[in-house]
């Protein structure tokens, strides 16, 4: 590329990159599981947050599946644990990633999976999916 040439940006800074990962959470509170190799699937159909760079709000549905090991996720506690999403400036990769973490903390899950499948803005929709444990090829800072 010349000198002359103007190299094209989307105006995104590392800080909307890390927007909303330094948030205090609330505690997702747990119970004692009782029995075995089941799994567990939450569904939250009207999940929303906020686009940290336009503070647009974000809708989609967010779904945590998860095998429990010695404890289950109470659910009113996920609940007010997503709430927190609600008028946060977040990007949509990111708000999946920190469910998992935080499901993990909580549960020390056998295996768990997080969906998060966003509406259209702007005519394109995404899906986010994410794993535990972690593939071994995961690359990036928090992986």
């Amino acid at each position: 590329m010349s000198k002359k040439q103007k190299t094209k940006t989307t105006g995104y800074t590392d800080d909307h990159a890390a927007a909303g990962l330094d948030t205090k959470f609330p505690e997702i509170e747990t119970w004692p599981n009782q029995f075995k190799a089941y799994e567990i699937l939450i569904d939250d159909p009207e999940f929303t947050s906020v686009c940290p760079k336009t503070g647009l709000p974000d809708f989609g549905r967010l779904t945590i599946r998860y095998m429990p090991r010695e404890k289950c996720m109470e659910l009113k506690s996920l609940k007010e644990y997503l709430f927190t999403y609600r008028n946060l400036g977040i990007f949509q990769e990111n708000i999946v990633n920190q469910v998992l973490d935080d499901v993990i903390k909580a549960t020390n899950p056998i295996w768990a999976k997080v969906v998060g499948d966003f509406r259209p803005r702007g005519g394109i929709s995404t899906i986010v999916e994410v794993f535990y444990p972690r593939p071994k090829d995961s690359k990036g800072p928090r992986g």
